[in-house]
Formats: structure tokens, sequence, C-alpha cells
């Protein structure tokens, strides 16, 4: 990926990257003035999905670059893209900065919140998804992973919501988290609490279902050098109820209140002017949503955290009590979803977990005990 990108660039000594990002690898580098690109923008991004990842979301669309080539011209501020080789697509690269910068969940953005600037264009975001016809994708050559059969029927917002619930629960939980069992139990995260959040599915309206980003986070917001919100990286989006993807934007982002209630408003005066009853019984449905996104988060990041810090553990020590803080906060946001009365685990004792674990997991690959003076005391079972 960095020879092509380098072949494709205009000086090859100025690619940059792998560039941060699960999903992709993906480079940068200065567009030569004979590529179509050029005329607007100074570089251009080359990516390709990484092979043998661990996938946590449900995906829909077989090829982020064929999508993006049908929003061309329909979404405002995303990603031109044009196709150089066959299966070779190159991503315009926005120049400026992620809406992270300098902030942090829980405080607002750009100090006094949403820029009146950034609110409209997030509102303009959400109405061109929602006035899209999903049916209109084929037209473009987008296809589904999924097969017909396995499609969630249109507005069926109670059936979109189960496959979301059940993909957590049989492809993650139980698929990917089984060389983890023990981690989990420690922690005290068992499959059940999805269980319950599926069997509330039922309670969900109907809604007519658009086209999602469903990975609406402040690194994948981007603010041009012109000031101007770019939404980008699309690998996740899927075809559901539009709620989800108002849910998903504020788990990630992690407003504080006034400014939660004000992206909410302009979410349903956007997609009610684009399609009229997109909103509808959202106020009864959003906290189900943000529930399930907050136990799915669990589960993510306790497998995620695992394979941030091994297989050579010992060598990450130094990151444990931060990470461990991280998980500590993802466990105690779902703490009603997942312990009911009882209190999440401590930081100290989710640094015993994943000790414990590591521990265990090095002595089953060895076949043998080793030494383990110098760990604490087991806390986190719960």
């Amino acid at each position: 990926m960095r020879r092509r990108a380098g072949e494709l660039s205009r000086d090859g000594q100025g690619v940059t990257g792998p560039l941060n990002g699960y999903h992709h690898e993906t480079y940068a580098f200065p567009l030569p003035a004979t590529n179509e690109l050029s005329a607007r923008f100074e570089r251009a991004k080359l990516r390709a999905p990484r092979p043998g990842l661990l996938w946590f979301d449900r995906r829909c669309f077989a090829s982020e670059d064929l999508l993006l080539t049908a929003l061309q011209g329909r979404v405002a501020r995303i990603p031109e893209i044009i196709r150089v080789d066959d299966g070779v697509y190159l991503q315009g690269f926005i120049e400026g900065r992620t809406l992270d910068a300098r902030q942090v969940p829980g405080h607002q953005v750009s100090g006094r919140g949403l820029s009146r600037r950034h609110a409209a264009q997030l509102r303009e975001f959400f109405h061109q998804l929602v006035s899209i016809d999903p049916k209109e994708l084929a037209e473009h050559r987008v296809t589904r992973i999924c097969a017909p059969d396995d499609w969630t029927a249109e507005g069926d917002s109670a059936a979109f919501l189960d496959r979301l619930i059940r993909f957590t629960e049989e492809q993650v939980h139980l698929g990917h988290g089984e060389p983890y069992r023990t981690l989990f139990a420690e922690l005290g995260v068992g499959a059940d609490a999805l269980g319950r959040l599926r069997k509330r599915t039922v309670e969900l309206h109907s809604r007519p279902f658009a086209l999602l980003h469903c990975d609406l986070h402040r690194k994948n917001l981007i603010v041009d050098r012109g000031g101007d919100l770019w939404v980008i990286d699309w690998e996740l989006a899927m075809i559901g109820d539009p709620l989800y993807d108002l849910a998903t934007h504020l788990h990630l982002m992690g407003y504080p209140r006034q400014e939660e209630a004000r992206v909410k408003e302009l979410w349903v005066a956007a997609v009610e002017e684009a399609r009229a009853g997109s909103s509808y019984g959202w106020e009864e449905d959003l906290p189900l949503l943000l529930a399930y996104k907050r136990v799915q988060s669990v589960f993510t990041d306790i497998i995620r955290t695992a394979l941030l810090l091994g297989p050579d553990a010992e060598s990450n020590w130094r990151v444990l009590p931060r990470v461990a803080w991280r998980i500590q906060r993802v466990l105690a946001a779902a703490e009603r979803e997942l312990y009911g009365a009882d209190a999440a685990p401590t930081v100290r004792q989710v640094m015993t977990a994943y000790r414990n674990w590591f521990r265990t997991t090095r002595e089953t690959a060895t076949g043998g005990d080793e030494a383990t003076q110098g760990d604490e005391a087991s806390g986190a079972g719960r």
C-alpha cells in the first residue's frame, strides 16, 4: 500500500502513514497536477481494508468506495472519490483538524458548544441522509453484504435493533469473546444484559428506514481550513432505523446535557423535513438504543483493550492504569444494564482482572505454572 501510494504521489517522499484507523490501512500523499482531484485537494488518501480484523459492528455494504461514489453530489462535504485502477480508489484528503481536537467527552465542542455553522451543517447532513431512498443505492452498484432474505423489513425498527443485539451477542461475545471468557466473568459481564435488551425491542415504534453512517464520532468529523464540517469513514454505514444514527452519535460524542438536547432538536427537525415519520416515537425509543450502545461498547472495548495490551502484555503494563480507567468508565456507563443495583468494578479491580487473565492465558499457553509474585489479590470477580 505504501509503495502504491508512492507511485501515485507527486513526491514519493511525501507519503504519510499508515494513518490511525482500525478498519483500514491508509496513506496520504501529495497529488500530482495531472490528477483530477488536484484542483480541489492538495493530498489524497489510499485505503485498503485490514485483513484478519475482528469486527465489532454489523456491516451492510460490500464497498465503502462504491457507496461514496453513489453519494457524490447528494451528501455535502464527504470525501470526493475517483477510481484510478481496477478496484483502486482515491479519496480527497480533507486538510484541517478533527472535531475532537482539544476536546474530551462530556465537554462542549468549541467551548460554547457546536458553533451555529457546524450545527447547521450537522442538521443538513442528517437531512440529506434521510432524503436518500435506500433502494436507489442498488442502481449505483452499491451491493449489500447480507443476502436479501436476511434484510430487515422496511420500517421494522424492532427487528433492526434485534439484529444488532444478536450480532453483538453471537459474533462479538460468543464469536470473538471465547478467549476472553474468564476476563468477562471476572469483570462481571455476561450476555444476559443483551438478552434483557433484546426482549425490550418489541417496544420500538416503526420508522421509515434510511441510510445511516453509524460512526459519527469526533474523529470522523473534520473541520477544514475554511471552517466547514466534513464527514469521513463510511465503512460501518448501513440501512436501518434513522434513530440509531442519532443514538450512536450521542453515545460517541458524550455531549453535555444542554448540547445533547440541542442536537436532538436539530435531528428531529432535519429528519422530519426530509421524510415525515422519521422521528416517530423517538423520545420513548432513544433510551433503549442508548442502552444498547452502552452495553455494546463494553463487549467491544474489553476485547480491544486485551488486544492492545497483548500478546506481550508485560511490555505494556505501563499503560494498564490508563486503559483500565477507560474500561472502568465504560463499565460504569452501563452499570444499570450490567450490574443492576450493584456497583461496577473499580479501576483497581479492572487492572487485577486483566493481570489475572494474562497470567492464566500465559500459563495455559506454556502448559506450566509460572511465578505470580507481585500479582494483586483478585478483587474484581463479581
